[in-house]
């Protein structure tokens, strides 16, 4: 492979000849890492012609680096980067630089250091990986979704792949949720009421950008999903935190001024629990009593292996003040990253213009394989088949946390993909997840879930969708055995 010659120049203030200039930048090329072995070098008049010195000077530093063996000549064909050039470093030499910005005084607003926890890359390398979130590749169908994505790639498909939908979306997909995904919820919405957006964690940002200001404030249930907290602290809104007990968010401790409420009703993050009839409608009462408008985040609703899931709080809701969250990431696989807002029409047109504003609208070749995906019944055939997958799992994630003795701080009622468990007083969950991990044991520390500047340290999340049934009993039995 020949390497490209635009990434080739000198550097004005370097010192030295022409010719040790050029020497020293192949040598940092190939020392760095960006030339590697067996790479084919520019033409010597193709060099000189593009850096505006004579051949024979190229010439020159080619000749000098082929005698300390950074280079190789092959005949007529031409230079090499030497199969005996040395080994970049570990670490690249990087060229002195002193940073003229300050940049404490120069970033306007900070993003890092927010609740989200990092989790780790190589977790699928792990024997007992009890992440949450992760797809199952033994479980997603591989076949069909490629067969989808070349069918997106034809040219019956070449208006939908290419052309800037600027501030829409593809209609065949924004078609099937409002016809097929929003009916099972008991939702009914026209295509100006449905915004697909880049995951659900794109949904809530969006949410919150159009409906928070500095003025107003959100409530949130606490324990919540970490990246929504990071979300509206970002916004810089008043926060309402609310504790939330075994049927998730509790409408009568709302403050009166709350202007937007947040939650997790079907599938409450992270403690699981589901939020009844009557709750929902009491919290649909309150909402509308102070005026307040409801997000609902209404993930894992697909994953209903124990029982039917209970109504959306939006198709409940007679005055358009829920705004609905849906994604397909947790149901497919996360990298997906493909949701949908719904809402009432001037909700939505704002957040259009405000998505159109920062990317315009989510890739058109993404959103027509999932419209195949999901329209041909191969994305009905793969939830049938993971509800199996995860009810069997569950079982015996179950029976092993029983003969292990471990407590349950929260299971889901209609099923989901994880245990929100809780140690014994004074065991410090982020200790043990660093203990676990050299046995092969990955587990999420529950304490990014909670809003206290000293939250509990006790909690913890199994879950069970990225490990295979028959390792579930050894993993849990290894966390008993570092909790005894």
């Amino acid at each position: 492979m020949a390497i490209p010659i635009e990434t080739f120049f000198l550097i004005p203030e370097a010192q030295g000849t022409l010719q040790a200039r050029i020497q020293q930048m192949i040598a940092e090329g190939i020392l760095s890492g960006r030339f590697r072995r067996g790479e084919k070098l520019p033409s010597t008049r193709k060099l000189a012609l593009h850096l505006g010195v004579s051949r024979i000077t190229v010439t020159l530093a080619y000749t000098e680096l082929l005698a300390n063996d950074y280079l190789s000549s092959k005949g007529r064909s031409g230079y090499y980067v030497s199969q005996n050039a040395p080994d970049p470093p570990s670490v690249p030499p990087n060229r002195p630089r002193s940073d003229g910005v300050d940049w404490s005084r120069a970033i306007g607003q900070k993003f890092t250091g927010g609740a989200t926890p990092e989790k780790p890359q190589d977790w699928a390398k792990f024997k007992y990986p009890f992440v949450y979130g992760q797809a199952d590749p033994t479980v997603f169908d591989h076949a069909n979704w490629r067969m989808c994505a070349l069918q997106a790639l034809g040219q019956k498909n070449f208006t939908a792949l290419t052309t800037d939908y600027y501030d829409q979306d593809d209609p065949q997909l924004v078609e099937f949720i409002a016809r097929h995904t929003l009916p099972r919820r008991g939702i009914i919405a026209r295509p100006e009421e449905i915004l697909v957006t880049l995951g659900a964690q794109n949904a809530l940002w969006l949410t919150a950008q159009v409906l928070l200001t500095q003025r107003r404030k959100a409530a949130i249930e606490n324990p919540c999903y970490h990246a929504l907290r990071d979300i509206l602290t970002q916004s810089r809104c008043h926060l309402a935190v609310i504790d939330v007990d075994e049927h998730g968010l509790p409408p009568d401790a709302i403050p009166p001024d709350v202007d937007v409420i947040f939650t997790t009703p079907s599938h409450q993050c992270p403690t699981t629990a589901t939020m009844p009839i009557e709750r929902r409608m009491a919290l649909l009462k309150r909402a509308r009593a102070q005026d307040a408008l409801i997000v609902e985040d209404d993930y894992e609703f697909e994953m209903s292996f124990l029982s039917a899931p209970s109504p959306a709080l939006k198709s409940l809701d007679p005055d358009g003040r829920v705004i609905y969250v849906g994604s397909f990431s947790k149901s497919l696989f996360p990298g997906l990253r493909l949701g949908y807002l719904v809402g009432s029409e001037p909700f939505i047109k704002e957040a259009r213009a405000l998505r159109a504003s920062v990317l315009r609208h989510p890739p058109g070749h993404i959103q027509r394989t999932a419209a195949y995906f999901l329209s041909l019944g191969h994305y009905d055939a793969l939830i049938r088949k993971m509800s199996r997958m995860l009810s069997d799992r569950r079982r015996v994630m179950d029976d092993a946390i029983k003969t292990c003795g471990l407590a349950v701080a929260g299971r889901a009622y209609f099923g989901g993909s994880s245990f929100w468990m809780q140690a014994p007083d004074g065991v410090d969950t982020r200790d043990l997840a660093n203990k676990l991990v050299p046995k092969g044991v990955l587990i999420e520390p529950g304490h990014s879930f909670f809003a206290q500047p000293n939250p509990p340290q006790q909690f913890y999340r199994l879950a069970y969708s990225s490990i295979g049934a028959e390792r579930i009993g050894e993993g849990v039995a290894k966390i008993a055995s570092e909790l005894t």
